[in-house]
């Protein structure tokens, strides 16, 4: 399906001005605009992507599955029959893909469809936003050390965004934003904006961070480090791990280590070894002592044993206290994913020798590693809805900020739900492998579009203004 758009066009007939963005795009006969998402058909402004409408089926437990329908074919209504069966089409959604932008402010959304949900009138408003103050928010999980915080993050040399605090068990990057688009070098934001787009579209984007690492991102699939495809989410730190598994080491091992670039625990220390009543190892780890059993910076980041630097797992042991420990000793010590482990028993002098895995130990070596979570990217659009949004739905736009704060008016991202954020303005975010594919795109100035829905009840609706 195509829109055609209201235009301006030179005294030849042969150019016309595109308006769907600031750029004003002049735009000769068969060719498109600099975002290719709009062109001059025959002297007429077109949108070249159809409208994309979304259904709810019964296979794929209730959610919404996109597909393009063009005018002819689509009755206009909001909500087409009930999913009462599995054979019967569900609930259709009319998203903002494909629908044009509300650009310049004053005019209003493109689609103003009216509908009833559960007996209720409706109202849903659709548009194409263009958002300058957008980026994304990166969550990759890795034990690996990818750069430290507030480090750069660079594509093709540009700074794109900089390293964010870690959370559990992956590391966080943020993106983007009004700054690298609009506030550096023309490079700068080009670069920046095309990044964006390609990882809100599903696409795998190369990023170097300032001294640390190079990663493949791209949502929903794991992370490459280094060039390495990272297979799992740590099962948690090395206190966690203490805690989980304790009781299963317990007649196995008299200590055990697990290696973490956080907190790295010791079993016998550890409250879980206490309340086991497991006899202390005299075994002193390097570090920060913590409290007991949970040791801070035993070793520096890195792409080894539990996100630290390291290779051999003895380095980070400071000393043996001949007081305590024991000639036979069995000593397990082993990473938070799995990946990495070995076991020892301590000889006639304190000294660690290495023995192969006893099976009871091998077999929770394999359980750690069952229990983490397989390692993904994940990628969240992150965008502040603005006046030309909101003047497209309302001739006094903060009553619409304060319907969707109130949770009166719901607002979608190609059909998909959206958090927003508390206070002010509607700061919204979205998963992008919830919107479907290709339901992003740009404009140069430079600056994305994504599409936005807000749907309220038709009283709602006529009570703002709308």
């Amino acid at each position: 399906m195509s829109a055609q758009l209201g235009t301006a066009m030179d005294e030849s007939g042969d150019i016309i001005r595109c308006d769907a963005c600031p750029v004003l795009c002049r735009i000769r006969k068969g060719k498109t605009g600099a975002c290719d998402r709009y062109a001059n058909h025959d002297g007429a402004l077109v949108r070249l992507d159809p409208l994309v409408i979304t259904e709810r089926t019964r296979a794929k437990d209730g959610d919404l599955v996109p597909f393009a329908r063009g005018a002819e074919d689509w009755s206009g209504d909001l909500l087409a029959r009930p999913a009462i069966d599995t054979s019967a089409p569900g609930t259709v959604f009319v998203t903002g893909i494909g629908s044009g932008t509300t650009y310049p402010d004053y005019k209003p959304a493109p689609l103003i469809v009216a509908g009833e949900w559960e007996g209720v009138d409706t109202v849903t408003v659709v548009t194409e936003a263009i958002f300058s103050y957008c980026g994304v928010k990166v969550k990759i999980d890795t034990d690996r050390h990818l750069g430290p915080e507030q480090a750069l993050v660079r594509v093709e040399g540009e700074p794109i965004g900089h390293v964010t605090t870690a959370e559990y068990g992956s590391q966080m990057l943020s993106l983007g934003g009004v700054r690298h688009l609009t506030g550096g070098s023309k490079k700068e934001g080009t670069v920046t904006c095309a990044a964006l787009l390609a990882l809100c579209n599903g696409e795998a984007v190369e990023v170097t961070i300032d001294d640390g690492s190079t990663v493949v991102i791209q949502a929903g699939q794991p992370p490459i480090v280094d060039g390495e495809t990272e297979a799992r989410m740590r099962v948690g730190c090395g206190s966690a791990a203490i805690g989980i598994f304790a009781r299963q080491w317990l007649g196995h091992a008299d200590e055990v280590i697990v290696v973490d670039d956080h907190i790295t625990g010791v079993l016998s220390e550890h409250q879980a070894g206490r309340f086991l009543d497991m006899r202390p190892g005299g075994i002193r780890v390097r570090g920060r002592k913590s409290t007991p059993g949970r040791y801070f910076q035993v070793a520096g980041h890195g792409a080894g044993w539990g996100g630290t630097d390291v290779t051999d797992p003895l380095s980070i042991i400071e000393k043996v206290d001949p007081k305590i420990a024991w000639p036979g000793e069995r000593v397990l010590m082993v990473s938070t994913t799995g990946e990495e482990s070995a076991y020892f028993q301590l000889d006639d002098e304190l000294k660690f020798i290495e023995y192969p895995m006893p099976e009871p130990l091998r077999l929770v070596v394999d359980r750690i590693a069952e229990n983490c979570e397989p390692a993904l990217c994940t990628v969240l659009f992150m965008a502040g809805a603005g006046g030309s949004l909101r003047a497209g739905v309302t001739e006094n736009p903060v009553l619409l900020t304060r319907s969707v704060q109130d949770l009166m008016t719901r607002v979608t991202v190609g059909g998909a739900p959206v958090y927003v954020w508390p206070g002010g303005g509607i700061t919204l975010m979205v998963d992008v492998t919830r919107v479907p594919k290709g339901a992003f795109g740009y404009v140069p100035t430079p600056a994305l579009v994504a599409p936005i829905e807000f749907t309220l009840p038709r009283w709602a609706y006529e009570e703002l203004g709308g």
